[in-house]
């Protein structure tokens, strides 16, 4: 079972190295990114974008990439279609954001020609590896769905938890989180958690534990679940997925957690035919390491599992 980042990297270790074709490569994170991957023998990349504006940003850090392949490609748009092409016709394993704007990045994974579409929904996962958390969290959806619906919540869940089978976190304790643990009709959030516990119990939702609503101490802290008497619950403290009602409360906790927490994250973006790299400016380029890493294991599993 994958319960930290070092087990990840073991994992990819074992696996033949995957290659993430880099949309616009002309940002100086991301050279970095996947020049320390590489190094690290995670990944190796093909870097499509502006070829001088990439070598200049390149030199102007430090980083030697006279070792990557590079595709000369100046226009923006362009520049996204020719690197999602790649992974749409196998020539690299990962899709990953460079120096253009999510609205661009999404508009060449979903386009119909040479896109990653699937039909399935697309939701955004984080995966975080916490400091006296006992094994890995994954919160969702906190980036990419303002509002999901029921319905969304479901494909919200199938997703997440094929990453976690694919990170070796096999049938996931998934937490549905509200403010209280408890049903009230008032509270519509939490009239959906427990839905969505019944449609598990139904065999409508596979491959994992649904246990909801739940406030977010019982879903992570096993000393909270005894003291408020839920030791007769699918889970005590010990959820491998939160899920979360809406994109405000996933991305304040997310950012709650990544300031104030010591540990490792990494993000990856599903529901599509490959791996998808979908990190924040903001993101540290360790961040983006590890989101890789992630997509290694995913591009792995979605190999062996076609």
């Amino acid at each position: 079972m994958g319960k930290s980042f070092d087990e990840l990297i073991k994992k990819v270790a074992a696996i033949p190295m995957k290659k993430v074709a880099v949309c616009v490569s002309q940002d100086s994170a991301v050279i970095e990114a996947v020049r320390a991957a590489k190094d690290r023998k995670i990944a190796d990349a093909i870097l499509v974008g502006d070829a001088k504006k990439t070598k200049a940003i390149a030199d102007e850090i430090g980083i030697d990439i006279s070792d990557f392949e590079m595709i000369d490609v100046e226009d923006v748009v362009e520049a996204s279609l020719t690197a999602v092409k790649l992974v749409h016709d196998g020539k690299a394993d990962m899709y990953m954001k460079g120096l253009i704007d999510t609205k661009g990045f999404l508009k060449s994974v979903l386009d119909k020609e040479v896109g990653l579409r699937t039909g399935k929904m697309l939701s955004h996962v984080c995966v975080f590896d916490i400091k006296g958390y006992d094994r890995l969290m994954f919160l969702t959806d906190v980036a990419f769905l303002p509002y999901p619906t029921l319905e969304d919540k479901v494909n919200i869940i199938k997703n997440t938890v094929e990453i976690c089978e694919a990170l070796g976190v096999n049938n996931p304790k998934v937490a549905p989180l509200a403010a209280v643990e408890v049903v009230n009709p008032k509270m519509p959030v939490t009239v959906e958690a427990e839905e969505l516990h019944q449609m598990n119990l139904r065999g409508e939702i596979t491959g994992c534990i649904v246990d909801g609503p739940l406030s977010m101490d019982l879903a992570i802290d096993p000393e909270a679940a005894k003291h408020k008497g839920a030791t007769d619950r699918p889970i005590q403290g010990d959820a491998d997925i939160l899920l979360f009602p809406d994109i405000h409360s996933g991305n304040i906790a997310y950012k709650s957690i990544v300031h104030t927490a010591e540990l490792v994250n990494g993000n990856i973006l599903t529901g599509t035919a490959a791996p998808v790299v979908l990190t924040s400016r903001s993101d540290s380029m360790e961040v983006k390491v590890n989101s890789i890493v992630v997509a290694s294991l995913v591009a792995e599993y979605m190999k062996n599992n076609k």
